[in-house]
């Protein structure tokens, strides 16, 4: 028994398919929205906070890069060089380990520690007024 106010089907009328997954997903997967771009103000922020990061290790530059990277131009270029920065304060950090057993090692950590931290501080406030900041030294492995 069918109910008078719903329409009847169309015996005509074609099955919608279902959308496309994308390309190595599964069928039936939903479909993920392109991120949108940053605004100005958002780019330089994030930007700021990928230096500002590196006071706590490259974790948050590394993340910071790889969320934003393609949303905007500012902080693609500063926290890749933030991330290239904290890298190489990574490899004192472990030749420091390493040269402990002589006890020189002591004093490169300590060293590397404090260069992190005030050139992290130095970058962030460049960066957070819309200024790039390049470190003096840094091994760019991140191009």
């Amino acid at each position: 028994m069918t109910d008078s106010n719903t329409p009847a089907p169309d015996p005509d009328a074609q099955p919608t398919p279902p959308p496309a997954a994308p390309q190595g997903a599964p069928a039936g997967a939903p479909q993920a929205a392109a991120a949108a771009p940053l605004s100005q103000e958002q780019d330089v922020q994030w930007g700021a906070f990928a230096h500002l990061g590196g006071v706590v290790g490259f974790l948050p530059s590394l993340i910071i890069w790889l969320i934003f990277k393609d949303r905007g131009p500012f902080t693609n270029t500063e926290a890749k060089e933030a991330l290239n920065f904290q890298i190489t304060i990574l490899i004192a950090y472990v030749v420091g380990s390493i040269l402990t057993v002589i006890l020189i090692g002591v004093f490169i950590v300590w060293a590397a520690w404090i260069v992190s931290v005030v050139f992290s501080i130095i970058a962030f406030l460049k960066a957070k007024d819309g200024q790039h900041y390049r470190y003096p030294f840094a091994i760019r492995l991140i191009k």
